[in-house]
């Protein structure tokens, strides 16, 4: 048996699988072969707009918002783990509008051969962040598997009225990420041993940040749409935008904030399969620039762990958003806007 000192604790997540959420085009192949839920008036948004969690109307001033997301190892520090699988799942409930208000833990833990004070600790890790969001953990669920898997069930409360979805997206909207990308990248490249502790420790802090306080300012605005980017990427979680809302997108490339060390991590060769499956799943809708190569392209559609919020804001407001948002500390960018031109795709300038 390892000790908590001595575990790797990415190296688990190869045992089964890459860990990996199961790829848009695949996801989408399986869903439409299952029969349609039947109409529920009270449903406010389900399966049909890929959006970030459900949304259940209780009365005309409150319904709930459900999501769950768990998956493998991408740190080997456990407590770091429980934080960002735990930032990653209520991340959900931001991006729809909402305040979380009860999570269960889901795990799955190699009970046998990792000490158990690597499932204390990945616990630990993801208790302290669900008191940081305003939660209260209400219970769980554990089984004895082969590599370990931790993650949360989540439930949040929202005014109907007041639900952001990916259909709400207008036309002459701006487009504002709160967090930079590279992620997946460099979540890649440790299980090779190419970062430093310092660049571990960077790119955690941006996983294991909450959109809490991102959600709290944008609040008041004129949001029309929000998303979280997560597994499919930012073009990915655009797209669904652009799809949802039957308008265009344009996306900055040099606009975007990435973390430090991507491009070279990627001409490595240090790119996730899930960036690649990303890229092939949206590249027939998003015009590129004939000079990008294909590693930014790959960039901009890397898998993203507890990625920011990618928040569509009425144009006159947005400068004033972003203002607050960096402010109070809040990686945010303006990186492009909606557009009526072009509807259901995006262009990537």
């Amino acid at each position: 048996m390892e000790s908590n000192e001595q575990v790797k604790l990415t190296s688990y997540s190869t045992k089964g699988g890459c860990g990996c959420k199961i790829g848009p085009a695949d996801l989408q192949q399986v869903i439409r072969n299952l029969p349609p839920s039947e109409p529920n008036p009270n449903l406010l948004v389900g399966l049909d707009t890929s959006d970030d969690a459900g949304v259940y109307r209780l009365s005309d001033e409150l319904a709930l918002v459900q999501t769950v997301d768990f998956f493998t190892p991408i740190v080997d520090d456990p407590y770091d783990f429980g934080q960002i699988a735990a930032a990653n799942a209520i991340s959900d409930i931001y991006a729809m509008g909402g305040k979380p208000l009860t999570v269960l833990n889901i795990v799955a833990f190699p009970i046998s051969t990792l000490d158990k004070q690597v499932l204390t600790d990945i616990l630990r890790g993801a208790g302290d962040k669900v008191r940081e969001a305003g939660a209260t953990l209400v219970g769980g669920h554990s089984i004895d598997d082969k590599e370990p898997k931790f993650g949360l069930a989540v439930t949040g409360l929202v005014d109907p009225k007041r639900v952001r979805t990916n259909a709400g997206a207008k036309a002459g909207d701006k487009l504002i990420l709160t967090k930079p990308i590279g992620v997946g990248i460099l979540t890649t490249s440790i299980k090779k041993d190419q970062l430093s502790k310092e660049e571990i420790k960077r790119m955690t802090q941006v996983m294991a940040t909450l959109n809490k306080r991102a959600a709290e300012i944008m609040e008041p605005y004129p949001v029309n749409a929000c998303t979280d980017v997560t597994g499919f990427g930012l073009i990915g979680h655009a797209l669904e935008m652009a799809k949802g809302s039957g308008n265009g997108l344009v996306i900055r490339n040099d606009d975007v904030r990435k973390l430090p060390r991507i491009r070279e991590l990627a001409e490595n060769g240090f790119v996730p399969g899930g960036t690649k499956n990303n890229f092939n799943h949206v590249k027939d809708d998003v015009d590129f620039p004939e000079e990008m190569d294909q590693i930014d392209r790959w960039i901009l559609c890397d898998a993203v762990t507890s990625g920011g919020l990618l928040i569509s804001v009425e144009a006159e407001a947005s400068e004033r958003l972003l203002a607050e948002l960096v402010e109070a500390g809040v990686e945010a960018s303006l990186i492009g806007e909606i557009t009526s031109d072009h509807p259901g795709r995006i262009t990537v300038e």
